[in-house]
């Protein structure tokens, strides 16, 4: 039975993400599946990466999302020149006191966009690697930590496009999520024009929860019931892929954590308190496909990592 204090935590965090739900889609028209991968992502504590064309609304999405927390937001527009001190910070030498004196960069914040973050060089990309792994940074050999808060949204555009680095696998394992917009139909797209007529949403856009109500709603999202059946259909899930046919790497055990925080998230958003076979399938690709390395072969042949992890989920038994 629930205890009386669990049921306040859960009623503040059903509160707390209908409000926060209402303010992103009063900008983002349409993307409802969207905004609620997002939300899972950031409620269970990891990072996430938007994959699409330009123009999609990747960075709107990103926007969204920081001004509707009462939060520090920050913003990194990754670029070929871009340098890892940009994004960490430096040491600059004060005249007055005669000593070296570390001005922090963008990535001592609390919510970081790192907008069209393949742009950069792996060298830079891998600035964030520590940060998005352990919530620390190490800067001149001292080790200075992040907010408990930290999450950072990075946008990409896809690998074809000119000017672009793949992201390392090491990076991408970072992303508990990775997933793409895509277009809005007809009628959401006149409703976009309709809505910028006058100027953009997210001028109007205010807070609407503190971050007293996003680290309730994290807490809310551990007490989510998963089973152990639902723990070992999770495991069983990312276990197929290390010897799948076409998957040359497969995903690592932080892929079990992620998909069953995400889970756990995800059922919460959508108003339940207890997770269900179909919340992990629904789930199963944005956290696992982009953790995978295919075969040459598959990937000439035009195969795709989210289509392996829709044959997997389709052939895996279903605990009942």
């Amino acid at each position: 039975m629930s205890s009386p204090e669990a049921i306040v935590k859960a009623d503040t965090a059903n509160t707390a993400i209908a409000a926060l739900r209402t303010n992103i889609l009063s900008v983002i028209k349409s993307h409802n599946q969207s905004v609620d991968w997002l939300l899972a992502a950031f409620f269970a504590g990891g990072h996430v990466l938007l994959e699409d064309v330009p123009g999609t609304g990747k960075t709107t999405l990103a926007k969204a999302l920081s001004g509707s927390i009462s939060a520090k937001f920050k913003r990194v527009q990754f670029t070929p020149d871009l340098l890892p001190t940009d994004i960490l910070g430096v040491s600059i030498y004060d005249q007055n006191t005669q000593d070296f004196r570390f001005r922090e960069g963008p990535i001592f914040t609390q919510i970081l966009l790192a907008d069209e973050i393949n742009r950069a060089s792996p060298r830079t990309q891998s600035a964030l690697l520590e940060a998005m792994a352990e919530n620390q940074v190490s800067v001149e050999g001292d080790r200075l930590s992040l907010d408990e808060l930290f999450f950072v949204i990075a946008t990409q555009n896809p690998v074809e496009f000119h000017g672009t680095y793949p992201l390392p696998e090491a990076q991408m394992d970072r992303f508990a999520m990775r997933f793409s917009l895509g277009y809005v139909s007809v009628e959401d797209e006149l409703a976009i024009l309709e809505s910028q007529q006058s100027g953009h949403p997210l001028d109007r856009l205010k807070p609407c929860i503190t971050l007293d109500d996003v680290k309730a709603t994290r807490t809310a999202v551990t007490q989510i019931a998963i089973t152990d059946e639902l723990k070992r259909y999770i495991v069983d899930l990312v276990a197929a892929t290390r010897s799948y046919p076409g998957i040359k790497m497969g995903a690592s055990p932080r892929a079990c954590i992620m998909l069953m925080k995400c889970a756990q998230a995800l059922s919460l958003v959508n108003g339940l308190d207890f997770v269900t076979p179909e919340m992990i399938q629904t789930l199963a690709s944005p956290v696992i496909a982009h953790r995978l390395a295919l075969d040459p072969e598959v990937q000439f042949s035009g195969g795709s990592a989210e289509q392996l992890i829709a044959d997997i989920v389709a052939q895996q038994p279903v605990p009942l």
